[in-house]
């Protein structure tokens, strides 16, 4: 007997991909390429936003792509 497996896509289980809002510290600096010191100054002087989330500080997604735009 062949049992078939039906594959559904997430969209047909009311499942919704969604992008990241937060980030760590260290992902944070992988993604602008940058130590966590300079991510750290970045937050000091206001130009990367922060949530804390618990015990966490997370950096905005949004405030690293509006850094990346920014930069010349």
């Amino acid at each position: 007997m062949h049992v078939g497996i039906r594959w559904h896509s997430p969209e047909q289980h009311g499942i919704v991909k969604m992008d990241a809002l937060l980030t760590s510290i260290n992902e944070a600096a992988k993604a602008l390429n940058l130590g966590r010191t300079s991510i750290y100054g970045l937050i000091n002087e206001g130009k990367l936003e922060t949530r804390k989330m618990g015990r966490r500080r997370l950096v905005t997604v949004a405030s690293i792509k509006r850094l990346a735009e920014t930069q010349e």
